[in-house]
């Protein structure tokens, strides 16, 4: 999520480490991550078939298995693991990430894989972590489709916070909606914190924050600025520009792809945030059969409506693109 101040991710860096700042100038045109609540949900058949549907338009895209210490999409793709992975990058035995990406026979695709089995590689450094999202954002692609781990793990949405564009993934089940609220809120709050840690008014939200009740966020603004009102300017930004995305997987019913409008309404309504809805996937056997193959569903299945679907999700990602050019163009 772009047009932020800088960002100190997690603790404060270590003497001579510099701090990340999304919104670049060079490098991978857009950074999307694909996140949600809880696992097998279809982060990865999202991330996937996403990552095809742009490079088939022409887009230069690497896809990043950013589930450190659990990847798996070489196997949504249908290759083999690669013999170079992210755990080589984070021990520092290549020194660029582009050395360990990996062909994926598909134009314009090229993927890094994730670090699999290795332990201290799926839970990195500070320093190692920030080393690693500097090089996703110095790549020279139009997008870089990180798909995440699943929870609310500090590295999750570290992962999450930086991209241009954070896709949420839910299933139309009771749990699945409780886990995106859950990802969404510890999102926004590590943002929240991280920006105003940076600008020294940590002590100042604590005592708003206080104890008992919680309050939303608009109430924690509202309580900051009369403390201080740069503060709380600062803060109503972050409530402007923390705008996540959602798409709902396996929908069956009509009902069930209009949860999605259902939660960004709820979103709404109880925090005073935006959260935009790019739309639904059909539940269909030819998903299915196409991930048992070990294909892509638009590999395999590309007339299929879950395959469509893909299309009008990339279509709204740029849309959203063309609409924020068009706002820095007149700023």
């Amino acid at each position: 999520m772009a047009d932020a101040p800088k960002l100190k991710l997690v603790t404060p860096p270590p003497a001579g480490e510099e701090e990340l700042e999304p919104g670049r100038a060079a490098g991978a045109r857009r950074i999307i991550s694909i996140g949600g609540g809880k696992g097998g949900i279809g982060k990865s058949l999202i991330s996937t078939n996403l990552a095809i549907e742009l490079a088939r338009r022409g887009e230069r895209v690497v896809l990043v298995d950013a589930d450190l210490g659990g990847a798996n999409l070489h196997t949504s793709l249908g290759i083999d693991p690669p013999e170079r992975s992210l755990c080589d990058f984070i021990e520092r035995r290549v020194g660029a990430i582009e050395d360990i990406v990996t062909p994926t026979g598909i134009p314009n695709l090229g993927l890094v894989s994730g670090a699999m089995d290795d332990l201290d590689a799926a839970d990195p450094k500070y320093a190692q972590k920030m080393r690693l999202l500097r090089h996703i954002q110095a790549m020279d692609v139009d997008h870089a489709i990180l798909d995440l781990g699943a929870g609310t793990h500090p590295n999750v949405l570290d992962f999450f916070l930086v991209s241009d564009h954070g896709i949420l993934v839910l299933v139309p089940e009771p749990m699945a909606v409780e886990n995106v609220y859950r990802f969404v809120k510890a999102a926004f709050w590590r943002r929240v914190r991280n920006v105003i840690s940076v600008c020294g008014y940590e002590p100042l939200l604590r005592s708003v924050m206080g104890e008992g009740i919680p309050k939303s966020p608009v109430e924690i603004v509202s309580a900051l600025s009369a403390l201080s009102p740069e503060a709380g300017q600062l803060l109503s930004r972050q409530l402007e520009v923390f705008r996540p995305r959602l798409v709902v997987n396996q929908t069956r019913t009509p009902q069930d792809a209009e949860i999605g409008h259902a939660v960004v309404a709820a979103w709404r309504r109880f925090f005073g945030l935006e959260m935009d809805y790019l739309g639904h996937i059909p539940h269909e056997p030819e998903m299915w059969r196409a991930m048992r193959a070990r294909r892509p569903l638009l590999v395999d299945s590309p007339a299929a409506p879950a395959a469509r679907s893909f299309a009008l999700i990339a279509d709204r990602l740029a849309a959203l693109d063309e609409a924020r050019a068009r706002s820095e163009g007149v700023r």
